[in-house]
């Protein structure tokens, strides 16, 4: 089983590419959908990795594949940058999967 980077930024895949990851790197949302569509159609893959600001700029390519397909792992990674979550964002999402504050 492979992973796959799509990144938005080169410092993300060459960081990536020394662990042995290999990715692209992608700007427009054609070249994104280009991509995943290439990703998808590798069986090999297991994991796609995705900068968190390709996926928020594109949240209809991701969400449809996170809704329609069980393979490959979609995961949304933060960049060199950092992460666009909030600080709480696990206790938040906890809260509001149960209904429980925490």
């Amino acid at each position: 089983m492979k992973i796959f980077l799509i990144s938005d930024n080169v410092d993300t895949c060459t960081g990536m590419r020394l662990t042995g990851i290999d990715g692209v790197v992608v700007h427009e949302k054609d070249e994104v959908k280009q991509a995943l569509d290439t990703a998808l159609s590798d069986s090999s893959i297991g994991i796609i990795l995705i900068t968190e600001k390709l996926s928020n700029s594109f949240p209809e390519l991701i969400s449809d594949i996170k809704l329609h397909r069980k393979q490959p792992l979609l995961v949304e990674i933060p960049d060199r940058h950092g992460t666009g979550r909030r600080p709480d964002f696990i206790t938040s999402y906890v809260n509001e999967a149960i209904g429980l504050k925490l």
